[in-house]
């Protein structure tokens, strides 16, 4: 299994000592956390896209440029770009310039995202996101692979004759499509036979079974051979103790504070308590065994090869901490345990080529 550390980058006073971080200490942190999470052998490290308080990732592109500088071999992803609202010319230019400056190491995740305060900003509805997002999705397969493009659609002026620059790096930048809550997303996925990446955060596995299920059903439909289907699926909070006792005792301030975000109430999580998302859904809050286990009974039913954590809200020493207990006591044996056939080649650049290029 490969897994990737994802943050939203949440900005909250800290659950425990009360700590609130400016924008900037906020900014250092994740660039902090990426540089951290490449050393201790994650595969891949991702920024989300959100458009409001308390989230500061309005700009993953931006973001994910900072991090490239400071890193060398870790992939980097968008948890999700939110194409529903965005113009597929400036990602098409945004992305490719990403792309370019980190070595062919991008590789975006598509969505609606979860918090519908973005549709009013961009100028559509919630009603239109699906038709909206299909529409923009396909004009920039489109813009990465054609040049001389004439285009016309719904949700943006019409295009003439237009190639955008520069052109990605990659021969095809690798597209994942988010899943949460709608066979929408596994639909548009299932056309292109691209992978998904189930968000697995907020309810029950079943919810999201059915999702994954429907993934497969509808690539055999399109001519796409399930049994090669790529699935990626996150994790809800992580936090690690030497028992269930101990994990559940530090994480219960921020799961008490977490649930009563905006963003938490929208979601409409049907779990009652920390105890109750433990047995139920998908946090991994436990021991470093029993949170094994957890992925291990979710890989059952998913079948997914990429696992995402977050440990956004913690403080510093408790993000190294929990980092570090997961590196050392699960990544080996979820490695070991589950096969993975994506991220088995080195991205584009071996890390001298990309410090050979930086010099000159």
């Amino acid at each position: 299994m490969k897994v990737a550390l994802f943050s939203l980058m949440m900005n909250l006073p800290n659950a425990v000592t009360g700590e609130s971080w400016t924008a900037q200490q906020k900014f250092r942190n994740v660039i902090r956390q990426a540089v951290l999470a490449e050393r201790l052998g994650f595969d891949a490290y991702g920024v989300g896209e959100r458009h409001g308080a308390p989230f500061l990732s309005s700009s993953p592109p931006v973001v994910l440029t900072a991090i490239a500088a400071q890193t060398s071999r870790i992939r980097l992803l968008t948890t999700v770009t939110v194409l529903s609202v965005l113009d597929p010319v400036r990602v098409a230019e945004d992305y490719a310039t990403l792309d370019h400056l980190s070595g062919g190491r991008l590789e975006m995740i598509i969505g609606k995202g979860n918090d519908p305060r973005h549709y009013p900003l961009f100028g559509i509805t919630e009603e239109e996101q699906w038709e909206s997002m299909a529409e923009r999705y396909r004009l920039l397969k489109r813009l990465w692979t054609e040049e001389n493009i004439t285009w016309e659609g719904k949700y943006r002026p019409p295009l003439e004759r237009v190639t955008t620059y520069p052109r990605p790096y990659q021969k095809s930048i690798p597209v994942w499509h988010g899943s949460a809550s709608s066979t929408l997303s596994t639909e548009l996925a299932a056309q292109f036979g691209e992978p998904i990446f189930s968000s697995n955060s907020f309810h029950p596995q079943a919810k999201y079974k059915a999702l994954i299920d429907h993934y497969r059903e509808r690539l055999a439909h399109y001519g796409h051979d399930p049994a090669r289907a790529v699935v990626g699926a996150g994790s809800g909070s992580l936090y690690l103790g030497s028992t269930a006792e101990e994990a559940i005792r530090r994480f219960r301030p921020y799961y008490s504070a977490f649930s009563v975000t905006e963003s938490s109430k929208h979601n409409k999580s049907p779990f009652t308590s920390l105890e109750d998302v433990i047995a139920n859904g998908p946090a991994l809050i436990g021991s470093p065994e029993q949170v094994i286990e957890k992925v291990l009974n979710y890989h059952e039913a998913f079948g997914h090869q990429v696992l995402s954590i977050s440990v956004d809200g913690l403080t510093e020493s408790e993000q190294e901490e929990q980092l570090q207990r997961f590196a050392e006591e699960v990544l080996p044996v979820l490695k070991r345990e589950i096969p993975s056939t994506i991220w088995e080649n080195d991205p584009v650049l071996s890390e001298e080529e990309q410090a050979a290029s930086a010099i000159h």
